[in-house]
């Protein structure tokens, strides 16, 4: 074996999704094997690669690496990873969990996440019966699985959330619904982009189909899963006018096609030839996710725009800029497809035209200086005098 550098396993909820976290000093020969295998991804934002948490990808990494390079996997053990110690009675529960889930007709990608938090929970306390599971028990959880791995606030809340449900399901537990607090989530701000960066963005995207993806999302305020799922035949050209379906919260809306998105929407069509997705992989399969946010981020350094750059940075410019042309937040949570006007307002936070004709009380203060002292006209704050 050669002196490769070792690699690291870990787990964490990336994306929404428990994700193998595969770590390593920098080394070209296994980034190479890594980009043979499907569904690999390199994240700036983890600073690794990943590759969705199942059983059958764990032992893809080792029958991979194995007579390559040493594999540390000791921060995963059986009750952490989908590899769990769980009883026949425990696996029908979470299977039942799983069909109740369906019945509710949440998301695949709800249903997948709900499903392994509670069966993390489950395996956690294996050796402890579910109808005696308390509160502390939750918090004990909590304590050695979110805290010490550092888990994101939003994946708190998740947990939390998929437990309401499960004890609903399973009402034998002694977990007390109302006791169950999620933690409150973080109001960040939204990155927003202006619009000569954005048109900067496109101006800089060489591939022609890549330059019809970003000009869509922003134009059209999509969300990532929304542009993957949409069809050629949700596209109303007649009517410039485009339906999402089934997006977040199983809504359908329309939104407007802007009329200079017409001519490079025709130049796409013609030179790909999609056939049922608006953008598609190899033999008509939906495109990746991971994909458009890899060359979003190149066009945005070739733009040489120091921010970091995702799809869902497209869609909160394209709101922000509505609300800046004076369209009423109203349309504006329609056009969004947000189900609560508060989700919205967030934008009236960023309002630069807005923010811009508030006076600094700094200005105000130099400006009555400069108005009653006769003697200290024009005083600057770069002046020593002041």
């Amino acid at each position: 074996m050669e002196n490769y550098p070792t690699l690291f396993l870990e787990q964490k909820i990336h994306r929404n999704k428990p994700q193998l976290l595969i770590r390593f000093n920098y080394n070209k020969k296994l980034i190479a094997l890594l980009k043979t295998i499907n569904g690999a991804f390199w994240s700036k934002t983890l600073g690794c690669w990943y590759i969705l948490d199942t059983k059958e990808n764990l032992a893809l990494i080792f029958s991979k690496f194995n007579g390559v390079t040493k594999i540390d996997s000791s921060k995963i053990t059986k009750k952490e990873t989908s590899i769990r110690n769980l009883s026949d009675d425990q696996k029908k529960i979470l299977n039942n969990f799983f069909l109740f889930l369906k019945g509710k007709r949440y998301s695949k990608s709800t249903i997948q996440t709900y499903t392994f938090f509670i069966a993390d929970f489950i395996s956690f306390h294996s050796n402890k019966p579910l109808f005696e599971l308390t509160n502390r028990d939750v918090e004990l959880f909590i304590e050695a699985i979110f805290i010490q791995r550092k888990y994101s606030i939003s994946t708190q809340r998740q947990f939390i959330s998929a437990l309401k449900i499960f004890i609903v399901f399973y009402p034998e537990t002694k977990i007390n619904d109302l006791a169950l607090e999620r933690p409150k989530k973080s109001r960040k701000l939204p990155n927003i982009l202006s619009q000569e960066e954005i048109l900067n963005i496109i101006r800089c995207t060489q591939n022609l189909k890549h330059r019809a993806i970003i000009a869509l999302i922003y134009s059209c305020g999509l969300r990532i899963s929304e542009l993957i799922n949409l069809k050629l035949v949700d596209f109303h050209i007649e009517r410039k006018q485009l339906i999402v379906k089934d997006g977040k919260g199983r809504k359908d809306r329309y939104v407007s096609l802007a009329d200079s998105f017409l001519p490079l929407l025709s130049n796409y069509y013609h030179s790909y030839k999609p056939k049922i997705y608006f953008v598609e992989g190899k033999d008509a399969i939906k495109y990746s996710p991971e994909s458009v946010r890899q060359f979003l981020k190149r066009s945005t350094k070739k733009a040489q725009i120091n921010k970091t750059v995702t799809p869902h940075t497209l869609r909160h410019s394209y709101a922000t800029h509505l609300l800046e042309n004076g369209v009423d937040i109203r349309y504006i949570q329609s056009l969004l497809g947000h189900s609560r006007p508060e989700t919205t307002m967030i934008y009236t936070h960023v309002k630069r035209k807005d923010l811009m004709n508030i006076q600094n009380p700094l200005d105000t203060a130099l400006q009555n200086i400069n108005k009653t002292d006769k003697q200290n006209q024009n005083v600057l704050l770069s002046r020593k005098n002041i």
